[in-house]
């Protein structure tokens, strides 16, 4: 998904001006969160430098690519938020299972 081709904001009726951040948000939510739960001992200076890495990759791939997206730097806050929301809710979880 993060290397789709860009299209149009107004593609779709549900599209609107900064969906892809919005996209990018959640994706990196799900990926912070999924990363959590597979690696759960793993520190979290680690956890967030490797999902920086990841995140920088992958703007950096987008912009090499030339299928239409570009590298954004408001992409890599986006991801940077998701993957603090997806840290903050398996933490929760795991707190609320035990």
């Amino acid at each position: 998904m993060l290397l789709k081709p860009g299209v149009e904001n107004q593609e779709y009726p549900f599209m609107f001006e900064g969906i892809d951040k919005v996209l990018h948000l959640s994706i990196f939510t799900m990926l912070g969160f999924c990363f959590m739960a597979t690696f759960p001992k793993i520190k979290f200076m680690s956890f967030i430098q490797i999902m920086l890495i990841y995140a920088l990759l992958t703007e950096i791939l987008q912009d090499e690519m030339g299928l239409g997206r570009s590298l954004e730097g408001l992409d890599l806050v986006a991801d940077t938020i998701g993957v603090l929301i997806g840290y903050f809710i398996f933490v929760r979880v795991k707190r609320m299972s035990f």
